[in-house]
């Protein structure tokens, strides 16, 4: 073997997870329903994807597999069916998931959010605000009458952002309070914000919504 012929992880790079060795086991079933009486040898990982696809679809595992079987009769191949409908599942739920883990959606929580709100990368740079966040910025530290860019602002937070995700794990998800300090020039504000995890895969991403000065 060549040394090339296994290349090196790229930093950064997002990796499969590793594969269960239990989820490799054939698993027979037999599956009844109306009447009829199906028996169904299948990797676990399918009888699990199966499962949680009957939960969705708030059905029985028999009537999701004579769903499968009547709408492909001509594929002559019940498993090969049903395999296919677990893969075709799995990834419509996921470009589902995907729409909704997105910027746009963290973008909406913060528009409909009354109060100054803002979502913060792990650099503690800020990613999006919305309008409130923006009127205390310029309520608290005015700019001069011709910047209004704010290229100087300057966030601090009494907890570092990984301490945040941190308790974040450890709680449940459920809010960490944590002081803040914004600055611009020789001005500072100081107030007070709750901070929950964005919801989106990656990069990690904080909201902070804002509660007291």
């Amino acid at each position: 073997m060549s040394d090339s012929a296994i290349s090196p992880p790229v930093a950064g790079e997002r990796r499969l997870p590793p594969l269960a060795t239990e989820d490799f086991g054939l698993e027979f079933r037999v599956v009844a329903r109306g009447g009829v009486r199906r028996g169904i040898r299948l990797e676990r990982a399918f009888w699990t994807a199966l499962k949680q696809m009957a939960e969705n679809r708030k059905c029985t595992i028999g009537s999701l597999i004579d769903e499968i079987a009547e709408s492909h009769a001509h594929s002559g191949n019940l498993t090969s069916a049903i395999r296919v409908a677990c893969m075709r599942g799995l990834a419509d739920e996921n470009s589902t998931l995907q729409k909704l883990a997105s910027i746009k959606t963290i973008n909406a929580i913060l528009l409909a959010c009354p109060s100054p709100a803002f979502a913060l990368a792990s650099s503690k740079k800020i990613l999006t605000f919305n309008a409130p966040f923006q009127q205390l910025v310029r309520r608290q530290l005015p700019a001069a009458s011709n910047d209004e860019t704010r290229p100087d602002l300057k966030l601090a937070l009494d907890l570092h952002v990984p301490d945040i995700f941190a308790r974040l794990d450890a709680n449940g998800e459920l809010p960490v309070a944590t002081g803040f300090v914004i600055g611009a020039g020789d001005r500072r504000y100081r107030g007070q914000l709750n901070a929950v995890r964005a919801p989106v895969a990656e990069p990690e991403l904080l909201m902070a919504f804002v509660f007291g000065g």
